[in-house]
């Protein structure tokens, strides 16, 4: 059976927290010897979709590669690059336009969600977010697609484009596979368990970051949100208590049925206690190579440069038969 073609992207606005590591970043490590190739973005021209600052915008990419070579991408074994270094990404967004409709991207929750927030201005780029995904991964034709739950809906939409693409145009794009980790895709903020954790739209001490110290991660642990129960289960009225089994089962590696084994019978300060100290041990080793490898920018644009390269020579054959196919341009 042949390896699957692997491509994710992962903004680099906002500081890297736990749901992001353990919902995207994990699966990229794990999945960069599974893909041929596995392909992995830092998607800047999604972040400029809403208000952002230039120097932070650059400050914020060299963080998200520094992490994401810490926690054990190698450039050796995937394609690491920046988006807007590819320009067949915009170029490709556009054409697919053609045969994306308003009514689609007009029902995307994301839109409906980030739109409400900025009550001056909506971008256009923010509507058309869909539309940018789907050329990332189109370009690339790209059989397998790692994402977090909440990247569902986009992915749908982005078969459903290269399905119409095909019947209208000729077979040319291949409709991917999303793929959504079992345990921990969707880890809740420590201090109301209802909501994702966040950077943007979460509460400070409910946000696990990757590059937290020890401390930290013990003292929002230990303040996480659980019940009035005491019984370390899943079920009503315990989601609190169900994101600490989840982080708890990510972390060492076992179904979150063992965890309710392990502690049953045991109050919630022990398992706390368990949940913090796992986690300081999932994240330290990040938190320590991020340290080496973030002062040497150079070497992270030239890492960035050489994965530009080998993704756009992937990309430029996909938007050639693309653009060959619409009538675009000469023939070919």
């Amino acid at each position: 059976m042949p390896k699957p073609i692997v491509f994710s992207g992962i903004q680099p606005t906002g500081r890297k927290h736990l749901g992001n590591y353990i919902g995207a970043i994990r699966q990229y490590v794990e999945g960069q010897d599974r893909g041929d190739p596995a392909i992995f973005c830092i998607v800047d021209l999604h972040a400029i979709s809403v208000a952002y600052d230039p120097a932070e915008l650059r400050e914020r990419l060299y963080d998200t590669t520094a992490i994401l070579l810490a926690a054990g991408l190698d450039p050796e074994r995937c394609i690491l690059f920046r988006q807007s270094d590819v320009r067949e990404h915009a170029e490709l967004t556009w054409l697919l336009s053609a045969v994306t409709s308003h009514g689609d991207l007009n029902r995307m929750h994301q839109f409906k969600e980030k739109s409400g927030k900025q009550r001056e201005l909506a971008s256009a780029a923010l509507f058309f977010y869909p539309v940018l995904m789907a050329a990332d991964v189109l370009a690339y034709r790209a059989t397998e697609v790692p994402v977090g739950d909440d990247q569902r809906q986009h992915v749908e939409l982005m078969r459903e484009i290269a399905r119409r693409f095909n019947e209208r145009f000729g077979e040319t794009l291949v409709v991917p596979e999303m793929r959504i980790p079992g345990v921990g895709a969707r880890i809740m903020d420590l201090q109301e368990p209802e909501r994702k954790m966040s950077t943007t739209g979460g509460t400070e001490n409910g946000t696990i970051l990757v590059l937290d110290e020890p401390d930290a991660i013990r003292k929002k642990l230990g303040s996480a949100v659980t019940d009035s129960g005491r019984e370390v289960l899943r079920g009503p009225g315990k989601a609190g208590i169900a994101n600490l089994i989840d982080i708890l089962a990510v972390a060492r590696g076992i179904d979150p049925s063992e965890v309710e084994r392990e502690f049953e019978g045991k109050g919630y300060g022990d398992f706390k206690k368990a949940v913090a100290e796992a986690t300081v041990e999932l994240l330290a080793p990040v938190r320590e190579r991020y340290a080496e490898l973030r002062p040497d920018e150079a070497a992270l644009e030239a890492a960035l440069a050489a994965g530009a390269e080998k993704a756009r020579a992937i990309a430029a054959g996909t938007l050639a038969e693309v653009r060959d196919r619409m009538g675009i341009g000469p023939s070919r």
